[in-house]
């Protein structure tokens, strides 16, 4: 007998999870349960890759019920941002703003990882859960899965510090996976938006179930740029806009083959950042705040689409009970 599925996908976005971590305090709050009981899957990359993590992740002394909420892990963001891409003087100045090496310390990001996964390996999730990475010296894709035997010894805070390190920000991760050791980098250099991967994945682990997938951006960009601003431009100044340009757009293909895939059984919901700022790493307390601002936003302009949400993993939650 076939069976409902929810599938969730989480994109890229640096400090930006803000965004999708808060949309999943609202669905929390309104269902009375834990992400990892309301979706058969969680899917994430870099910072989607954490949040699916951390939501996934069990509690010390009940197992059975999850560590922490999602607004657990909003607070991560606005908490402890400020450390993971703190501005230290001299690392600016001997990386040229990371021309010459990377921009930030991974240090600050470890420890924080550290605090929140211990020493829980993957295999301890509470639902099946992926994330992605580049292995850099494989020259390959990496799908970290929970439910796969290779990985599932693979610490999370290892395979969280993998899916985030992304580059010019952060040094690759030095990780062994399956007895090897290889260097890991973030896995949106090549799926910012892991929804397509998601699904795919849904149709391996439950055939001829009824699938749908709920897919959470981290804010599209809002601010043009003019073909005479890109005209003047060579490496240097081609290196973020580039990045931003490649991450937007696989974002929106995906959306838009996800579309064509599910119809009606494929939800996306995303904001254009307006007053906020695209920066993956803008952890001023102003842009914290308008981060937040602009998902109560979102969330009030999608209450239909999220009313008729709750209702559907009320349903299904309420027929696993």
């Amino acid at each position: 007998m076939s069976r409902d599925r929810t599938v969730l996908s989480i994109d890229g976005g640096g400090i930006r999870g803000i965004i999708p971590a808060m949309v999943l305090d609202h669905l929390e709050t309104r269902t009375g349960h834990r992400a990892a009981d309301l979706f058969d899957l969680m899917v994430g990359t870099s910072t989607g890759g954490i949040l699916a993590l951390g939501l996934a992740q069990p509690d010390t002394e009940k197992p059975e019920n999850s560590r922490f909420s999602a607004r657990d892990l909003a607070d991560l963001y606005a908490n402890r941002g400020s450390q993971i891409f703190g501005k230290n003087l001299w690392r600016q100045f001997r990386s040229a703003l990371g021309i010459f090496d990377e921009s930030y310390s991974a240090s600050p990001l470890e420890a924080a990882l550290a605090d929140y996964f211990d020493n829980n390996v993957l295999g301890d999730c509470r639902c099946p859960t992926i994330v992605t990475a580049y292995d850099l010296e494989a020259r390959s894709t990496t799908f970290f899965k929970s439910f796969k035997p290779e990985h599932a010894q693979v610490l999370c805070k290892s395979a969280a510090r993998a899916t985030s390190a992304a580059p010019t920000f952060f040094e690759p991760a030095q990780l062994e996976v399956a007895g090897r050791s290889t260097s890991l980098i973030d896995g949106a250099v090549f799926l910012n938006s892991p929804v397509v991967s998601a699904y795919a994945e849904a149709l391996k682990l439950f055939p001829g179930d009824k699938i749908t997938v709920i897919s959470l951006g981290t804010g599209e960009l809002a601010q043009p740029i003019s073909g005479k601003q890109a005209a003047s431009w060579g490496k240097i100044g081609w290196m973020l806009p580039v990045l931003d340009c490649v991450f937007d757009g696989m974002s929106k293909a995906a959306d838009y083959q996800m579309r064509l895939f599910l119809g009606e059984r494929y939800q996306r919901f995303q904001l254009t950042l307006e007053n906020a700022t695209d920066a993956l790493d803008d952890t001023t307390p102003e842009n914290i705040r308008a981060l937040f601002e602009a998902t109560s936003t979102l969330i009030d302009r999608e209450g239909v689409r999220l009313n008729q949400l709750i209702k559907q993993l009320q349903g299904l939650n309420s027929q696993e009970v």
